[in-house]
């Protein structure tokens, strides 16, 4: 579905004046609702209509050759062309661009431990794998996935097992309480958008915002207020004093969805009482 020359003007004209098509201010955010499953590892996050589904799940595989004492982690995403109103957006690309930035920020700056996953050194380690599922874009898939993502892992709890030499016994829940994953931070995902040659950056576009933009950012923050990654798109040149901007509001935003994640979490536990 193509944008037509009259939404684009006015999209571009509400931003000119310091205001979007949806009411927010260029550097809004959308409302978050992360709601927490009864499964472990099982999480729905919402970022304004924009919606995913994701579930944390454990099996027990053999390390990887150069990596004997460490567990592996596993991303994959699913973006059915029901979620979405545009035709010309190709799902597979989609889905591959989500999957490669989350294995940067999650696994890249070691998120998770996965020395913790090792089992048996050489022989039996942990694999966590993570699916995501989209069920509604309207833009700004990357930032609802990685929301989703690290409340499902911190969620999430893997069965206890007792080593007798090589041999493995797993637990059932019933049997022994599981174990969460060793979680060393919570990097989150803040996007933006660069619209009307750039002039007016916009946090958390909009899947019409995206169709605009000529080009984008994505800065992964923590709340130890540390840079995880940083990913820019797009031939279109940034101001130094642009740059910083837009890393002061991740900054603050990383933190704002850092305790809502918190907060969630909390609640869920609360009611799991």
């Amino acid at each position: 579905m193509q944008v037509s020359t009259n939404e684009r003007e006015f999209v571009l004209e509400a931003l000119r004046s310091g205001i979007r098509v949806d009411g927010r201010k260029p550097l809004g955010l959308r409302t978050v609702d992360i709601d927490i499953g009864a499964d472990y590892g099982h999480v729905n996050v919402r970022l304004g209509k924009t919606q995913a589904m994701v579930q944390v799940m454990a099996e027990i595989v053999a390390p990887y050759p150069d990596r004997p004492t460490e567990g592996q982690v596993i991303i994959h995403s699913e973006l059915s062309p029901m979620a979405t109103r545009n035709e010309s957006i190709k799902s597979a690309e989609t889905e591959l661009t989500i999957n490669r930035m989350l294995e940067r920020i999650i696994r890249k700056s070691r998120a998770i431990e996965t020395e913790g996953l090792c089992i048996v050194a050489g022989h039996k380690v942990w694999r966590i794998v993570i699916n995501i599922h989209f069920l509604d874009n309207d833009g700004n898939l990357l930032d609802a996935a990685c929301i989703g993502v690290m409340a499902a892992l911190l969620h999430f709890r893997r069965p206890d097992v007792t080593v007798i030499g090589q041999e493995v016994t797993v637990h059932t829940i019933e049997e022994r309480n599981p174990v969460a994953l060793s979680i060393n931070h919570v990097p989150i995902c803040v996007s933006f958008a660069f619209l009307d040659d750039g002039q007016h950056p916009v946090l958390d576009p909009t899947l019409l915002e995206e169709q605009l933009c000529e080009g984008d950012m994505m800065i992964a923050v923590n709340a130890h207020r540390e840079i995880c990654a940083i990913q820019k798109a797009g031939g279109l040149g940034m101001e130094t004093s642009q740059l910083m901007l837009c890393t002061t509001v991740a900054l603050e935003k990383g933190q704002e969805i850092t305790e809502m994640i918190q907060k969630a979490l909390a609640e869920a536990k609360t009611k799991m009482l």
